[in-house]
């Protein structure tokens, strides 16, 4: 693998790792408070497709962006509804999400777009233009450095740097604020929580609805940035790569980032390199495409250590009267 080519496939895996992030750092808001958040599928689908039914009818990408995650957001409050204020089972309700947004996507597009289940495709301000960051043309021919600013961190969409910022910024407000300390004692101890005097249930609602602004951030990269339209089922299991990669991070940010990079990684090598020769043996496309999902189950067989989620997680909290 020559220099361009491994840089190509990093700026792949950029952008691969991208919905992967968000949608990694929704979950890690949402659990650290308390509330096990199945439905970051749902979630990503429904963002994906009102993001661009509403960027297509609208020419407008930040429209659709709007539209992505005020539908992100609304699936979080039917979760918060059912798993915090009903107190329900929080993994049939994310589940229950799952379903009824890979179904209701593929019937509203075809009612109002009747392409089977997709809309048309994106072009011109419905989607979301690559980025060249200052200096990344003038620098192109300077060795090592030059290819590596222009080719691998100039040239993405805005939503792939505030992904990147998303990171150090949920580390910011989850270890250094007030608000971060009072969610992640609402995950462990809600009742000394309320003790405090600080509302148990307003903190979880905070926490699903960041979850969702999230998740509509990487649903609308998904259909504006990374793709030119919404297909059906275009997820792909991602929300579910999300949270196996949550559980690798063991539910901290930075190591969420290594852990979607990682994935990215993979899910780049399967696009790119196909029908690879190992000693005379070819390995398979098809399980090259299956390498992030094999990693996924043998993450989730529990080789990556203990990883210990929040004590009062998947819990509803019953107030002591």
């Amino acid at each position: 693998m020559d220099f361009l080519t491994l840089l190509q496939v990093l700026d792949s895996t950029i952008r691969l790792a991208t919905p992967l992030l968000l949608a990694c750092l929704a979950g890690l808001f949402s659990e650290r408070a308390g509330v096990f958040d199945i439905g970051l599928e749902g979630k990503m689908l429904a963002a994906a497709f009102f993001s661009a039914a509403v960027a297509f009818v609208t020419g407008s990408v930040w429209l659709g962006l709007i539209a992505g995650v005020a539908a992100s957001m609304l699936f979080s409050a039917l979760h918060g509804l059912a798993s915090i204020t009903f107190r329900g089972n929080q993994l049939i309700s994310g589940v229950a999400l799952n379903f009824l947004a890979a179904g209701l996507t593929v019937l509203i597009a075809q009612t109002w777009f009747n392409q089977g289940g997709r809309t048309p495709s994106l072009i011109g301000d419905a989607r979301f233009e690559p980025i060249t960051l200052p200096f990344a043309d003038a620098l192109q021919n300077v060795p090592i450095l030059g290819p590596i600013y222009f080719e691998l961190i100039s040239g993405h969409s805005i939503l792939v740097y505030i992904a990147a910022l998303a990171v150090p910024a949920t580390w910011y407000v989850l270890f250094r604020t007030r608000f971060g300390l009072r969610l992640r004692a609402v995950g462990e101890n809600p009742a000394a929580v309320d003790t405090a005097g600080v509302s148990v249930v307003g903190l979880r609602y905070a926490a699903v609805m960041i979850c969702g602004l999230l998740c509509g951030l990487a649903g609308a990269y998904l259909a504006t940035g990374l793709a030119a339209g919404f297909v059906k089922d275009m997820t792909a299991g991602r929300g579910y790569i999300a949270l196996a990669a949550l559980i690798f991070a063991k539910w901290r940010p930075w190591y969420a980032l290594i852990a979607c990079l990682l994935f990215g990684f993979l899910e780049a090598i399967a696009n790119r390199f196909q029908n690879i020769e190992v000693m005379d043996f070819v390995i398979p496309v098809q399980f090259m495409q299956a390498l992030p999902y094999i990693l996924t189950v043998v993450i989730l067989a529990g080789f990556v250590g203990k990883a210990i989620p929040p004590r009062a997680g998947g819990e509803p909290y019953v107030k002591e009267r």
